[in-house]
Parts: structure tokens; C-alpha cells; sequence
């Protein structure tokens, strides 16, 4: 047994979305893979993976202002337990797994995984290319073999 408090509700969800971010590979990795050449996507699909990303990102543009006022300290009364939950509110907003931060990160992380995407459909053609030239080697060889 240990001494430590129970997990509340809260914190179980915080420890799960933490749990969960874990699995994301973070944006400047991808961009170093896609430069590497270990990742390429065809035309189609990199251009829907860019589309979904700009979306986000242009609905973060579109609303920065409701975003800066909820990273602030809401209006509330100026009671003791107003104070309170207006002080934790804001601070819920921006701690590590707050909206606000996340919604930040979004918008740093975003616009690289655009440019690893961009990449990784260019490995894909130059992949696609080099791949059909082999082919048609090989099969001049087999024509002139046989």
C-alpha cells in the first residue's frame, strides 16, 4: 500500500492523454525521415494528410482571438471561490495538456509536418520513377535474352 492519494478522475484523464500523445511522432522527426528518404506517400494521400493539417491550421488562424481570451483569466467574481476556480480555469487552459497549449503546439508543429509530407510525396515519385526504369531494364534484358 502506498501513500499516496488516490487517482481522481482528472488526473486518470490526464495520465490517459499523456499515455495517448506518446504514440505521435513528433513533427521535426518526421521532416528528418522524409529528408532521409525513410518516408514517402503518394500524391493522393499526402495531399488529403496536407489538406486535413491545413484545415486545422487555418481554423486556429481564424479564431487566435477566442484562443489568446481563453488563455487568459475569466471574468468571474471577486469572491474567494470566484477567484479560485477563475485562477485554476486559466491555469487549466494552459498547463501541459491544457487546450491552449495543445492548440499552440498545433500550430508550431503543423505547418513541419506539411513540409515532411511534401517530402515524403517527392521520395515517393522519385521512388516510383526509379522503380519504373529498373522494371523497363529488366525487361529490355529479357527481350533481348529471349
Amino acid at each position: 500500500m502506498t501513500d499516496e492519494a488516490p487517482m481522481t478522475p482528472v488526473d486518470a484523464k490526464r495520465a490517459t492523454v499523456t499515455a495517448a500523445r506518446t504514440d505521435f511522432l513528433p513533427a521535426k522527426q518526421l521532416k528528418t525521415l522524409a529528408e532521409r528518404g525513410s518516408f514517402a506517400v503518394d500524391d493522393s494521400t499526402g495531399d488529403k494528410m496536407i489538406a486535413a493539417l491545413q484545415g486545422v491550421l487555418d481554423a486556429l488562424e481564424a479564431h487566435v482571438r477566442l484562443i489568446e481570451k481563453i488563455a487568459g483569466v475569466p471574468a468571474m467574481s471577486k469572491s474567494p471561490a470566484g477567484m479560485f476556480v477563475s485562477k485554476h480555469m486559466a491555469e487549466t487552459a494552459r498547463d501541459q495538456q491544457g487546450l491552449v497549449t495543445q492548440l499552440q503546439a498545433a500550430n508550431r508543429e503543423f505547418p513541419t509536418y506539411v513540409e515532411a509530407i511534401k517530402l515524403a510525396k517527392k521520395n515517393y515519385k522519385e521512388r516510383e520513377h526509379s522503380s519504373r526504369e529498373a522494371f523497363e531494364r529488366i525487361h529490355r534484358t529479357a527481350e533481348e535474352q529471349g
